[in-house]
This record gives C-alpha cells, sequence and structure tokens, in this order.
C-alpha cells in the first residue's frame, strides 16, 4: 500500500525563505503599524532598561555604599542618596517589567491576528484553485499548511522573533556599556563571545538540520495517518493491519529518530554557553580584581580610568547580560527555521494561480414578452436566460434551455498526451445522452469538460449555442446538476445537506426534492428526520442512502442540465428501483448526460454513446446499437451476463 508523502514539507532555501520573511512583515507592518511600532519601542526600552539597571547597581549604588569607606576618613553614610538611587533603579525595572509585559501582549496579538488573517486569506484563495491543483496535491498536504506551517509560523512570531529581537537588542546595549567602561574587560567578553558563536553555530546547524528533518517527517506521518484511516474499511478485509502498524512504526521510528537528535544538539547548546559564560564571569572577577589591588590604570572609549569596585560589578552583569542572549537567539534560530519554512510554504499555495475565468455571458431571472422572447426581470421568476453582451454595446438574451454541443473536441491532462480525439456530441434539450466504455476510455472526462474543471486543447464546447469559454464558470455551474459515483457530505443536518444544492430553497422544496428522489421515506425514520445531524461524510447512513441525499440535492437545484456519473453503481438493486424512479422524474425535460455501469438502466436514452480510448467508436439509440452487434452489443450482453450472476 503507498505511502502518503507531504509535498508541502519540503525544504526550503534560504533566499525563499527570507523573501518569505520580507513578505511575512510587510503584512504585519500593513495590519498592525501601531502595534508594530510599539513593539519596536518597547523591545528597545525593555533592552535598555535592564543595562541601565546594572549600571546603578555597580557604579552609583556599590560605589556609594562604599564611599565612606574608600577615604582616608570615615564620613557619614548619605542614606538620602542611597535612596534615590534605589527608588530609580527600581523605576527603571519596573519599566521593563511594563515594557516587556506591553511587547509580549502585542505580539501575541499581532500574531494570532496575522494567524487568522493567513487562516481566512488562504482558505478563500483555496475555493478559487482549479479541480487541477487539488489532483496534484493531497489533502494530507494541503491540511499541514494549514496545521503544522501555521502553527510553526505563529510560534514564531509570537514568541521567538521577539524574544530573539529583544536579546539582540540587549546584546548590543551591553556591548557598547562595556566599551565606555573598559576596553580590556571588553576583549575578554568579546573573546568569549566569539568561541561562543562559533561552538552556537556548530549546535544551531546541526540542530536546525534535524528540526527540518523532523518536521518533514512529521508531515509524512500526518500524512500516513490520514491516509490509513480513511483506508480503514481496506485495511481490515485484507487484514492489513499488521503491515499498518509496521508501516505507521517506521514513520514513528524516523521522527523520534530526528527529533532526539535535534533537540540532543539543541539541549547542550544552553549549557554549554552557560558555563562558559561563568568561566568568562570569574575570568573578570580576577582580572578585575587584580586591577583594583594593583591600582592598575585602564582604558575605555570614553579616556584612561582607575578600576573600581562599582564599575567591576556593572562589568560583570554587562558580561552576564550580553553572553546569555548568545544563547537565547541560538535556541529561537531552530523556531525561526521553521517558521520562515512554513511561511514560505503558506506564500507557496497563496500564489498558486486561480482558476481563469474570463466568462462575461452570465444566467439572469427573466420573463417572457408578449413574443414570448425572454426579458430581464427584477424579481425572482424560476425561468432563466442567458445575457450576452457584444461588443457593439448591444446585449440580446436567449433561454436556457440545456442545449449542449462539443464540436470535435481534443484534450489532455497533460501536455502532448491527449486522451480526448475528436469529440463530437449533438444534446437537444430533455434528451438523455448515455457514455459507456471500458474504464478510461473517457467517460467521466467529458462531463469534467462541460463544467470546465479543465479546459479543452482543441474544438469548441456551446451550451445554448454560447461557447462555454463566454459563460461566467458560476453562472455555467449553476445550470448544472451533478450526482457522482462518490457522494459527498457534509459535517450539518440532512436538510443542510440537501439545500447545498440550492441555499435559497424553503423547506417545503427540500422536502420535495427528497421525495422525487424517493429519499423522504427514509429520511423520516431517522432520530430528527430532517434535522438529523450527519458527521465524517454521513458514516452512520449507507451508501444508498448517502446516494439518494445526493440525488436529492440535485434535484432542488433544478438544473437544466443533468450529469450522472455511476450514480447507482454502488447502490443494491432493490434501492436501484427506487433511485431510478427518482431518477426518471428528475430527468424529465432536462438534458441529462448518463454515466453508467450497469447497461440495463440506459437502454431509454435517447443516444448511446459507446467509447475507447478516447473516442467514440459508435453512437445510436439502445435498439439501432444492439442490431449493429458491435461493440456495444459485446458490452450489454456481458453486462447482462455479470448482472445476472
Amino acid at each position: 500500500m503507498p505511502q502518503g508523502k507531504a509535498k508541502n514539507v519540503k525544504k526550503v532555501s534560504t533566499k525563499v525563505a527570507f523573501a518569505s520573511f520580507g513578505r511575512l512583515l510587510k503584512r504585519i507592518m500593513k495590519d498592525y503599524p501601531i502595534q508594530f511600532i510599539m513593539v519596536v519601542l518597547c523591545v528597545i526600552i525593555s533592552s535598555g532598561a535592564g543595562v541601565v539597571g546594572s549600571y546603578f547597581i555597580g557604579n552609583v549604588i556599590i560605589n556609594q555604599l562604599l564611599s565612606p569607606y574608600m577615604k582616608d576618613v570615615v564620613t557619614e553614610f548619605d542614606w538620602s542618596g542611597l535612596t534615590l538611587n534605589v527608588i530609580i533603579m527600581a523605576s527603571i525595572y519596573l519599566v521593563g517589567l511594563v515594557t516587556n509585559f506591553t511587547y509580549s501582549y502585542m505580539m501575541s496579538v499581532i500574531g494570532q491576528g496575522t494567524m487568522q488573517k493567513l487562516r481566512d486569506e488562504l482558505f478563500a484563495h483555496m475555493n478559487t484553485l482549479p479541480i487541477s491543483y487539488f489532483d496534484r496535491r493531497g489533502h494530507g498536504d494541503i491540511m499541514s499548511v494549514y496545521t503544522n506551517d501555521i502553527d510553526t509560523l505563529r510560534e514564531m512570531i509570537s514568541r521567538s522573533l521577539p524574544m530573539a529581537v529583544s536579546s539582540l537588542a540587549t546584546m548590543i546595549t551591553c556591548l557598547v556599556m562595556m566599551l565606555i567602561s573598559d576596553l580590556l574587560l571588553s576583549a575578554i567578553v568579546l573573546g568569549f563571545a566569539l568561541l561562543i558563536f562559533f561552538i552556537t553555530k556548530f549546535y544551531t546547524g546541526k540542530s536546525s538540520t534535524y528540526f527540518v528533518k523532523q518536521q518533514i517527517e512529521l508531515g509524512k506521518t500526518n500524512a500516513y495517518i490520514e491516509e490509513m484511516t480513511n483506508g480503514q474499511k481496506v485495511v481490515k478485509v485484507f487484514n492489513y493491519e499488521k503491515r499498518n502498524i509496521e508501516g505507521f512504526k517506521k514513520h514513528n521510528d524516523a521522527f523520534f529518530h530526528y527529533s532526539v537528535k535535534a533537540n540532543r544538539f539543541s539541549s547542550v547548546l544552553m549549557p554549554t554557553v552557560n558555563q562558559l559564560g561563568n568561566l568568562q564571569y570569574v575570568l573578570l572577577a580576577v582580572v578585575g580584581t587584580l586591577g583594583i589591588v594593583n591600582n592598575v590604570q585602564s582604558v575605555s572609549l570614553t579616556g584612561m580610568h582607575y578600576l573600581n569596585v562599582g564599575m567591576i560589578v556593572s562589568f560583570l552583569l554587562y558580561s552576564k547580560s550580553f553572553v546569555q542572549p548568545i544563547g537565547q537567539i541560538s535556541q529561537q534560530m531552530n523556531t525561526i527555521a521553521l517558521g520562515l519554512a512554513g511561511a514560505s510554504r503558506v506564500f507557496e499555495m497563496m500564489d498558486e494561480p486561480s482558476e481563469e475565468d474570463n466568462g462575461y455571458v452570465e444566467l439572469v431571472d427573466a420573463e417572457a414578452d408578449e413574443n414570448g422572447n425572454p426579458v430581464p426581470a427584477d424579481h425572482k421568476t424560476n425561468m432563466w436566460a442567458w445575457k450576452h453582451p457584444h461588443g457593439t454595446g448591444g446585449v440580446t438574451y436567449t433561454w436556457l434551455r440545456g442545449k449542449v454541443n462539443l464540436y470535435d473536441v481534443d484534450f489532455a491532462y497533460i501536455e502532448g498526451k491527449t486522451v480526448l480525439h475528436d469529440i463530437n456530441i449533438y444534446a437537444e434539450p430533455g434528451q438523455k445522452v448515455a457514455f459507456v466504455g471500458p474504464t478510461g476510455s473517457g467517460k467521466t472526462t467529458i462531463t469534467n469538460l462541460l463544467t470546465r474543471f479543465y479546459e479543452i486543447e482543441d474544438g469548441k464546447v456551446r451550451i445554448d449555442d454560447i461557447n462555454i469559454n463566454k459563460i461566467k464558470k458560476a453562472d455555467l455551474r449553476r445550470c448544472l446538476g451533478m450526482v457522482l459515483q462518490d457522494s459527498k457530505l457534509f459535517t450539518g443536518t440532512v436538510r443542510e445537506n440537501i439545500r447545498f444544492g440550492n441555499l435559497d430553497a424553503t423547506d417545503e422544496q427540500v422536502e420535495e426534492a427528497a421525495k422525487l428522489a424517493n429519499a423522504d421515506s427514509f429520511i423520516r425514520k431517522l432520530p430528527d428526520g430532517y434535522d438529523t445531524m450527519l458527521y465524517a461524510g454521513g458514516a452512520s447512513l449507507s451508501q444508498g442512502e448517502r446516494q439518494l441525499i445526493s440525488i436529492a440535492r440535485c434535484a432542488v437545484a433544478n438544473p437544466p442540465i443533468m450529469i450522472l456519473d455511476e450514480a447507482t453503481s454502488s447502490i443494491d438493486s432493490r434501492t436501484e428501483t427506487l433511485v431510478q424512479e427518482g431518477m426518471d422524474a428528475i430527468m424529465k425535460g432536462r438534458t441529462t448526460f448518463v454515466i453508467a455501469h450497469r447497461l440495463s438502466t440506459i437502454k431509454n436514452s435517447d443516444v448511446i454513446m459507446v467509447l475507447n480510448e478516447g473516442r467514440i467508436f459508435e453512437r445510436g439509440s439502445h435498439d439501432e446499437l444492439l442490431a449493429k452487434k458491435g461493440k456495444y452489443y459485446q458490452l450489454y450482453t456481458g453486462n447482462l451476463i455479470e448482472e445476472a450472476e
């Protein structure tokens, strides 16, 4: 059984990651300009408050405490000066605390708000993408963008980026203060910082590599779980449980392996940095003490000076504040790298080109004039007409009748590999046209062209003699109703699922459509009737019941053109009889295209087309094709034998 591979969790280049960061930053500044400015100011103030506090501890308070004893004659202690400086220092730390809380709070607002906007925009854009996009991407891949990538992006914006920026601001401020205080001691700190930088680079590089691999494997694991969860019936009926467990264990072991290595390097880094910081701390204390004892004259950016206890204490605090952020930044770089990779995949999906729609012909409510011709109406009439603007400035109105024509149509899913050749179909309003043929002969592909899920390679497709390329896709699809082999129901009530075909339908219209589809009787037997909640695609219903609801959904849409793609193939014979009666009632007066496995259900079709290898081999009525004793005759007689068996 194939294993799901999440395409969207591939590793991205540094160039793409930084481009995504710039794009993300522009969005934040556009959506939250005031909050962003406040965050920047608060980060700077918060970082500066800690450093200024260190200055007060050393150069003001300690020197002031020792000043009476640093002279030949002991003087009276200046309590008022000490109290004032303590109040100033406490105020500075309080400002730092308030600004730290403020920027943390604001970044949570910015982070969550940005994620909300991204999810809204992403989902809205996803609904504009062509069907071909979903053919190329697995559902697990797409879900991973909404879950894994969005979550890592949120973590980066809300926590990692502010912490990294704050740490960097603290380092810069501390460096300036150290250079102002003493160049020799600064050189010691910078030497250790250089050593810590290379160690950090090594550990961060290793951990980042494995964190990315961990994320990739997480995507594969999630895709595998989703695939196997959806396929539980197949897993159980073919006794695949053991292999299924082994497959998951393989992914889980790989995820464990990369997670251990990623966290091993990440976890070792901080203790290493801290111990080097402690070693540096001791060395600075020793050098500073020796300088004080020996009355050594040193130099700083402000000039020559003698070392004193307060200066050394401040410098020790500066050095501590300078080294600690290095480890903090390195720890956040892994999250930032994952967040940027996630951002690039989010933007990659958002940059996917939307489904093109250059149509200008649209459906409008219409009523008949005295000659029976359509004219636009300003109210609902349940009658529709095509509003066709012309280049000359005029507008013509044509009744929506359901006439469908395909002329010399060629089509290829992949360029150069044509799957439909010279398809010609002429369906008059109200006719029933059936497609038969082996799997892969192109039956469903033809119906996908009518809905413009895909664009033809050559030829023309017309509805009511209007080229469908000129019709707005939304209006084109409003005149089409589809019932597929794989019925798709959504979480909601039975009534809501039927109303999906026409959101303006009343309860009476919904129930009338269900009666037409022969679904009313079984729906009323459900626990809450039409208000019964359906979950997991209607898993509590039988396949036949789900199909009946799908047919009722199509009926309530009241389309002039219907497409039934193997609509009864998964229904038992007894249910099929009920469904067929309902479908016959629904198809009455509508142009209908039927793809059927059971050929006995299409005998009353006006035209039956036999397809093979993307070409129409035979066409005619049931009796005409049987008389020819060609391909249809072989399929029909063989099909009857299969049904009898």
